[in-house]
């Protein structure tokens, strides 16, 4: 399914009344299948209200994880932002992450799996790792259009809930069942908070920006990792093979691979 196929069909589900779930049967030759449908608030709930903040770090917006008295936890997050902010796969950041046994949450947009479906289909498969949601377009989440990084905003309420309800239908195409979302820029306004949470969906912010866009080298991203104070979400990404994020990371694991670090998923637990 496209990227542009699945903004429609997540748009036309977004203009469902308020929430509630519908059980559907489905009569075969042979069975009979039962579907649940979970309604959520469309677009028209929100209208009028205008944003009262924008940025990254809000209520609504978890940053830290659940921690375990005297030991320090880190979970490790990684962004596929795909498109103009880069569609290639950091194989060696994946493969250090095995070697060491450390389970880390992907944050996959639209456009970074449809460029790489088999990438995604492993990902999926590997239990090491839980595949969450990076947007359908990869934009802020707004619903006035702000913008971060000269990037604009989705618009209106009904483009939040197509920048959410996309890219977590293409998931499902994997298998995967979505439930954190992080936007492109990890930028949002409090209203957009509240669509993903009456969604179901629960935003994931950070603590520790490891390697600032995939812009820093692999000695601050190794220095950011292994600092993180216990109980952080560390960002970084895994769509820039060539950048330090992947050796930085190798070098930290390296180093705290004797110090009693528990590296978990985004709910504090491990695989």
């Amino acid at each position: 399914m496209s990227v542009t196929s699945v903004a429609g069909f997540s748009a036309l589900v977004g203009c469902a009344g308020p929430r509630g779930t519908t059980v559907t049967e489905t009569e075969t030759a042979t069975t009979t299948v039962r579907e649940t449908v979970t309604a959520y608030p469309g677009p028209e709930r929100y209208a009028g209200r205008v944003p009262e903040a924008f940025g990254t770090s809000m209520r609504g917006i978890v940053e830290t994880v659940p921690v375990t008295p005297g030991r320090r936890t880190i979970a490790l997050t990684f962004d596929a932002c795909g498109g103009p902010s880069g569609s290639a796969v950091d194989q060696g950041l994946i493969d250090a992450l095995r070697e060491f046994a450390v389970p880390a949450t992907l944050f996959l947009s639209a456009t970074w799996i449809e460029a790489n479906p088999e990438a995604t289909r492993k990902l999926a498969a590997d239990p090491l790792f839980r595949l969450e949601n990076h947007g359908t377009r990869h934009l802020p989440l707004s619903v006035n259009g702000q913008a971060a990084y000269d990037i604009a905003g989705t618009a209106t309420p009904a483009e939040a809930i197509a920048e959410i309800d996309g890219n977590r239908t293409l998931l499902a195409e994997y298998r995967v069942e979505s439930r954190w979302f992080r936007s492109g820029t990890a930028h949002y306004d409090d209203v957009a908070v509240d669509i993903a949470r009456e969604r179901g969906v629960t935003i994931a912010g950070f603590s520790v920006n490891a390697d600032v866009g995939a812009t820093a080298a692999a000695d601050h991203v190794a220095s950011a990792i292994m600092h993180a104070p216990d109980g952080a979400i560390v960002l970084a990404h895994m769509n820039h093979p060539t950048s330090g994020t992947g050796p930085g990371v190798r070098r930290a694991l390296e180093r705290l691979r004797d110090d009693a670090v528990r590296f978990t998923f985004l709910d504090g637990s491990r695989p």
